[in-house]
């Protein structure tokens, strides 16, 4: 079990910015890819991003390049959502996947989900 924990969610103006962090309370989280994804209501959950085990590899969608940045402190067993320039359209329920295989932007291959931060961008 590789139980993920997201916080930093909360209520934003558009234009702002929030972190979000999801902490594994395995030790092995290092071994993980992670993955970022969201789900507004009445939508289907959707890619965000995705980190590597090393750190060395990160993934986008479309949508949040350039203003969306994924991290992760291994010794700390933390993945990170640096989200600026937000927009109302990224309105959803945030959350964080661990798979101990390669990154993905679908969630088949996620095995762990968090449950869930809320982030709402008020226009």
């Amino acid at each position: 079990q590789v139980p993920l924990v997201e916080s930093g969610g909360g209520l934003v103006q558009a234009g702002g910015s929030l972190r979000l962090s999801c902490t594994a309370s395995e030790r092995t989280f290092s071994r993980y890819a992670m993955g970022w994804f969201r789900q507004a209501p009445g939508k289907e959950r959707e890619f965000v991003a995705a980190i590597a085990w090393s750190g060395g590899s990160t993934y986008y969608a479309d949508s949040v390049k350039g203003r969306f940045t994924i991290s992760r402190e291994n010794n700390k067993n933390t993945v990170y959502l640096q989200m600026n320039s937000l927009k109302a359209e990224d309105t959803a329920v945030y959350y964080c996947a661990a798979t101990p295989g390669n990154v993905a932007d679908t969630t088949t291959p996620y095995r762990y989900w968090g449950q869930g931060t809320q982030v709402t961008v008020s226009s």
